[in-house]
């Protein structure tokens, strides 16, 4: 399971330094791709493959197409260098808004890198909302 919120920056060649407590966790060979909400996600290769499968088994909607057109053409298979750096293809660089600094954070089965503006945006906007969410997502019916 990732967790954590690591901050790093992304070089003027796009590379971006994974932070050695995930690295042995994301495996030889992973996936960055386009993730919700403007950042990136980070998928081991089992973990990939595993969403794949599901999402084969969706009907074939509009919706469906639309997303995996989107989540899937950002997608590039990824290996970390000696210096424990991936190279981010500016495609991807551009939709995140990736300059400079950013945050790594662990989401369960993913790592998230995000923009620091965009993530201090999201953390400013949702921090009061948190208690109303957790109330929601851990309801029980009576």
């Amino acid at each position: 399971m990732f967790m954590g919120e690591f901050h790093h920056t992304v070089d003027n060649k796009g590379r971006l330094i994974i932070p050695s407590r995930v690295r042995e966790d994301l495996g030889d060979q992973f996936i960055v791709t386009r993730g919700l909400e403007k950042c990136l996600f980070i998928y081991p290769k089992p973990e990939w493959n595993n969403i794949i499968q599901k999402y084969k088994q969706l009907p074939d909607t509009k919706d469906r197409r639309y997303f995996m057109r989107i989540f899937l053409s950002g997608a590039t298979m990824c290996e970390l260098d000696k210096q424990g750096r991936i190279n981010i293809p500016m495609p991807l660089l551009e939709y995140a808004n990736l300059e400079k600094d950013c945050i790594i954070i662990g989401v369960d089965d993913r790592l998230e890198v995000w923009s620091k503006d965009r993530w201090d945006n999201f953390i400013n906007e949702n921090e009061e909302n948190l208690s109303d969410i957790a109330d929601n997502l851990f309801a029980t019916e009576v």
